[in-house]
């Protein structure tokens, strides 16, 4: 039987597994790249590892690194969206791939084969543990060296630093989970690259003012290859929102009026606990629960809270 092959020149499926998981240091506890984070929101006033131990006695959102054969467990958007992993120049006249989804997971080999692990995914924890019903995705980011991301040189603000990885694409399934969701993931992330050494995580931001790009063929041509898309891809669904990225701790480094280059410091050389410490602290500051630890979920609040029994 013959194997089709994408256009990275792997084929969709070949890794399946990512790198065995490395001991994380951390005082007095110790954690696997197979740990899973039980994600409830932010608790005011706490430091990282009493939150980590808090949060896992809290049923809400389970937060793990993307492995390929839960590829299927992805929203469809996230399955199809090539916005990231294809330059478009690559394709000549075409305006589409004739199958996005094999592009997608070919591309997700490559890298976790060359790299490691480069997204994490939030699913809800099941009523019944024994349950072998696959829980819905409730959310999902990923990442990867610039190097290995086509679409990153066409940004005006580019390139990425070189000690940096490119924050690429997130998403929050509507009405599933809580708004403080989005900062978990991220949180997850800065947990995961410090722990691999990483100094900078660098993200190409979107604008409200980007709204006003409707058609590639009238835009000023530094934002035109950005603007150019394959299938059902645009930068409104593909692109990370700036004004975020801000409120969890990115700075801006390169200035834009649509898509500035942002970046969150991982290491500035004062010891990577204290680094990632300050950098989760901030985050968990952006989504404080107004109720204690403990208490009930209100209808602003839509993660569940509630003590496992």
């Amino acid at each position: 039987m013959v194997q089709a092959i994408s256009s990275f020149g792997f084929a969709a499926g070949a890794v399946r597994q990512t790198a065995s998981p490395r001991q994380v240091r951390w005082p007095g506890k110790h954690w696997s790249d197979d740990d899973q984070l039980s994600y409830s929101g932010g608790v005011a006033g706490c430091s990282w590892p009493h939150y980590r131990t808090e949060a896992r006695r809290l049923v809400s959102a389970r937060i793990m690194p993307l492995r390929l054969e839960a590829f299927e467990q992805l929203p469809k958007h996230a399955r199809r969206c090539v916005f990231w992993e294809v330059d478009p120049a690559t394709l000549g006249n075409q305006d589409h791939l004739a199958d996005p989804e094999f592009e997608k997971e070919a591309w997700l080999s490559m890298v976790m084969l060359e790299w490691g692990s480069c997204g994490q995914v939030a699913t809800a924890i099941p009523d019944d543990e024994r349950s072998h019903t696959e829980p819905p995705c409730l959310g999902y980011v990923l990442y990867a060296p610039p190097r290995a991301v086509p679409r990153a040189q066409r940004f005006p603000t580019a390139p990425v630093s070189a000690d940096a990885v490119l924050l690429t694409s997130m998403g929050i399934e509507p009405g599933q989970a809580g708004e403080d969701l989005p900062q978990g993931l991220i949180a997850r992330v800065i947990d995961e690259l410090v722990r691999r050494g990483v100094r900078a995580l660098e993200a190409f931001g979107r604008t409200p003012a980007a709204s006003e790009l409707q058609d590639p063929r009238t835009a000023d041509p530094d934002v035109r290859p950005v603007l150019e898309a394959l299938g059902d891809c645009s930068v409104d669904h593909c692109i990370i929102d700036a004004d975020f990225l801000k409120d969890v701790g990115f700075v801006v480094v390169a200035p834009h009026k649509y898509f500035p280059r942002l970046r969150l410091e991982l290491d500035k050389g004062l010891g990577w606990k204290a680094e990632v410490e300050a950098a989760l602290e901030r985050l968990l500051a952006n989504a404080q629960l107004q109720q204690p630890v403990g208490a009930g979920s209100t209808a602003g609040n839509t993660l569940s809270s509630t003590e496992c029994g």
